[in-house]
């Protein structure tokens, strides 16, 4: 199903309404305060764009944290680099591994990161508490980006203050995987888990580490309750922290099912002609997820205005566009073809759910993450430790 539009009216009463009923759905984005006074008058945001361009040149460089891939690495210094002339000093690092190194250099006083791009978790957990971060609104500065029509949903925050950590991915990915010979019965729901035919038989990339199996289990928790989960644990499920481990054992029939496993980790026994495939979508649904897009900058930034131009340059059409083909996960501009991503079992929540059913399936809010995913981790502790 195909949502409409973020929202935009001509009448101040209607819009009073409109954001009454967006509040009361629980839906994530809306126009911040921030955002509100970061509006620059008709014109004005070019001489602004200029100056950041010219200023930009001077600082010489941006210095960016980005989640561990070396196609995203390229497609940035292939195309923000050589369009703007500025240098792009790329980090690429595990959330929690740079996170830390920002977190305790923040503490020191030091600045030297401008930009993260990362998993929602490690920034709520460790960069939102140091205070670190800027409100990202004043920042920006293209008509484009700041318009809330050209993103799917309106403008979407991370955080329950919606300032520091802005959500421009939105999709769901197929996280159950299947080998038909290893198990003929038709799964249809979540409870079809608990049948004894299936003791033994399921992986479960480990829930205790944040990742996807993290994210489907703290999804069970919330849809299914504790108990399901204490069922499901008796059915002496393999838990894997190596996901790479837990596709190979699905792809060759150890288990029948494997449950937090990606795409990518599953491809070559695809393409070996293994019977692996990914389970059809049980009637409880899937967790929704912004993945790795999500943005944050530094506070006190050291290169202000190259930050400023890559800010912007990433929430726009090229930037989301070479995100989305580089990481594999959706972009919310309505701008950008998404669709293609079904051939990798990835649907962008733009081509298949409503703002408000994304905010129901969501589960990388900071809401989400202190009301469902922490007592949901606890729990897997508790049973798996």
């Amino acid at each position: 199903m195909s949502a409409a539009p973020g929202f935009h009216v001509a009448h101040v009463s209607v819009r009073i309404l409109t954001l009454a009923v967006l509040f009361s759905a629980g839906i994530l984005g809306f126009w911040p305060a921030d955002m509100a006074r970061s509006q620059a008058p008709e014109g004005s945001w070019k001489a602004i764009w200029e100056s950041t361009i010219k200023s930009a040149g001077d600082e010489g460089k941006v210095v960016i944290s980005i989640p561990p891939s070396p196609e995203l690495r390229r497609g940035i210094e292939e195309n923000f680099a050589k369009r703007y002339g500025v240098t792009t000093e790329l980090i690429p690092a595990r959330g929690a591994q740079v996170i830390r190194r920002i977190a305790d250099e923040g503490r020191a006083g030091i600045r030297y990161f401008d930009v993260h791009i990362g998993g929602s978790e490690s920034i709520v957990k460790g960069l939102l508490p140091a205070n670190i971060l800027d409100p990202i609104a004043p920042w920006l500065v293209l008509p484009e980006v700041r318009d809330a029509r050209n993103w799917w949903g309106g403008h979407m925050w991370v955080d329950s203050a919606k300032r520091f950590i802005y959500d421009f991915s939105a999709y769901q990915t197929a996280s159950i995987w299947h080998n038909s010979r290893a198990h003929g019965e038709t799964i249809r729901s979540l409870d079809d888990f608990l049948n004894p035919k299936l003791k033994g038989l399921i992986g479960f990339s480990d829930p205790r580490i944040s990742g996807s199996g993290s994210s489907m289990w703290s999804y069970m928790w919330e849809i299914k309750g504790e108990e399901y989960l204490r069922k499901l644990v008796a059915q002496k499920i393999m838990v894997a922290a190596d996901t790479r481990l837990l596709a190979e054992n699905v792809a060759r029939g150890n288990v029948a099912l494997a449950v937090g496993v990606g795409y990518g980790e599953l491809l070559p026994f695809m393409n070996a002609g293994l019977p692996v495939k990914p389970l059809a979508t049980p009637i409880e649904g899937l967790y929704a997820t912004g993945g790795y897009g999500n943005l944050t900058i530094i506070k006190n930034a050291p290169h202000p205005n190259a930050a400023r131009l890559f800010v912007n340059w990433l929430l726009g059409r090229e930037g989301q566009e070479i995100f989305t083909k580089t990481m594999g996960s959706a972009t919310r501009r309505l701008d950008v073809e998404t669709k293609w991503l079904k051939k990798f079992f990835v649907l962008a929540a733009k081509d298949e759910l409503t703002p408000e059913q994304y905010a129901r399936m969501e589960n990388h809010s900071e809401a989400k993450i202190t009301t469902v995913r922490d007592p949901a981790v606890d729990l897997a502790r508790r049973l798996l430790d």
